[in-house]
């Protein structure tokens, strides 16, 4: 990796720095606080005693999420978005942080109980789902943890970071100013066994090559483990001090 120093300061393959707050909302042990950088999402985890159409009787349960970003968490005004008034990016966000999410939990063992996941970004500095994942696992180990008890935080961790091309320079985790730029954008979600989960990638100015892709996955998955080890001391913490 080429040693350059970005515009924030950081070097090609640098986090921003990753805070994740546990219980940040008072009626709701299962929320977390997750910043990167200047992005900051809520993210929360409540568990219902219902599940969809498709499981009742089945004795399965169900995990689905929910996205948004708040008014003024852009420079300009964006406007809240209301049941099927939901726009396009927010929807498929949203089906991203529940595919993945249910890719690290035993829904199964739940009974028919749905677990719902919501994702409100108060301050948008690119890489606004990837947080949303990241913050999320440990919001639903934190609402499964305080309804069942340590057994219930499944021993392996989920997350999410962008890898892109800028200025023909690999670069991990792209905040807003580097995203705009980039000539390949790719985010990533990995377990902290290195499986992947997804893959969203797109050549936004030209095609990518397989060496570039290896590079990305290299790159992402030395962010990710990163992050993994913020969520389990985040979660020690909590574990410990109950």
């Amino acid at each position: 990796m080429i040693s350059f120093t970005r515009k924030d300061g950081r070097q090609l393959s640098e986090l921003r720095p990753c805070i994740i707050l546990p219980h940040f909302l008072h009626h709701n042990p299962g929320s977390v606080l997750i910043s990167m950088g200047n992005t900051k999402v809520i993210c929360s985890a409540l568990i219902e005693e219902k599940v969809p159409f498709f499981l009742r009787g089945s004795g399965h349960g169900w995990l689905t999420a929910e996205y948004a970003m708040l008014p003024s968490s852009t420079p300009t005004r964006t406007h809240r978005e209301f049941g099927n008034m939901r726009h396009g990016r927010s929807v498929e966000i949203q089906r991203l942080i529940g595919r993945s999410l249910r890719m690290a939990f035993d829904l199964n063992s739940l009974g028919e109980k749905t677990i719902v996941v919501d994702c409100d970004v108060i301050q948008a500095d690119g890489g606004t789902r990837t947080a949303s994942i990241t913050g999320s696992f440990v919001a639903v180990c934190l609402a499964l943890y305080h309804r069942y008890g340590p057994g219930s935080i499944p021993q392996k961790q989920l997350a999410s970071i962008s890898i892109g091309k800028v200025d023909h320079m690999m670069m991990l985790d792209l905040n807003y100013e580097e995203d705009v730029r980039a000539d390949l954008d790719i985010n990533l979600v990995m377990d902290s066994e290195n499986q992947l989960i997804e893959i969203q990638g797109t050549g936004e100015k030209s095609p990518f090559s397989r060496q570039e892709l290896d590079e990305v996955l290299e790159l992402g998955q030395t962010g990710i483990a990163r992050l993994h080890t913020i969520q389990k001391q985040c979660l020690q913490d909590v574990v410990s001090h109950s």
